[in-house]
């Protein structure tokens, strides 16, 4: 087995993509039934702030409070950079066929909860990236407005990677050196959680 220990600095600043509000999908769903209150009933029962704070995504936090990421996230990043780099000639991952098996299976990240280092005395809390959403539904174009806790550019995180089979650690700093150019977190497209990586 082939480990090793990486510290990935952000480029870009790093949005939270935990619902801020824990009972979000259960509302959701309940707001379907035919029975379920009008927005503006909806405002004036529990208020602006907490109608705001819905739909708000924040980081996760460790059990000291300390905001954090998790291993499945940063192998959902290398599915999808897998899945990108696949289409590039040349490339390790164009060799490879069942990369996502290979992901979930053969390569391990520790530890579990990863913690941010943030360069800057800064209550996350405090922070709050707003952009326009933009969809085409059959009802016609529809805007929300969403909102993030941000981590700013040169906030870090330290993790070890497993790879089971030797060869994999190749494909995995390939994958890494996509974060570049795409990263992690919320609103990726527009540049957001870039980073650069090495090896510690």
């Amino acid at each position: 087995m082939k480990e090793f220990k990486v510290r990935i600095t952000f480029t870009d600043p790093i949005l939270g993509s935990k619902p801020a509000d824990p009972e979000l999908h259960s509302r959701f769903v309940a707001s379907k039934a035919p029975d379920h209150k009008t927005m503006r009933e909806e405002i004036e029962s529990i208020g602006v702030d907490a109608v705001e704070e819905r739909g708000m995504t924040v980081f996760s936090r460790m059990e000291d409070g300390n905001p954090c990421l998790w291993d499945y996230q940063i192998k959902g990043f290398m599915k999808e950079a897998g899945k990108a780099l696949r289409k590039v000639p040349g490339t390790k991952s164009s060799k490879i066929k069942a990369y996502r098996q290979e992901i979930d299976n053969l390569i391990f990240v520790t530890p579990r909860q990863i913690p941010l280092w943030i360069p800057i005395e800064l209550d996350l809390s405090d922070t709050d990236c707003q952009r326009p959403l933009r969809a085409s539904t059959p009802q016609g174009e529809r805007v929300a407005l969403a909102h993030s806790e941000e981590a700013p550019e040169r906030t870090y995180i330290e993790l070890t990677i497993h790879c089971m089979v030797d060869t994999d650690a190749d494909l995995v700093r390939e994958w890494l050196d996509y974060g570049r150019w795409k990263g992690l977190g919320q609103w990726r497209n527009a540049g957001h959680g870039r980073f650069t990586w090495e090896e510690i």
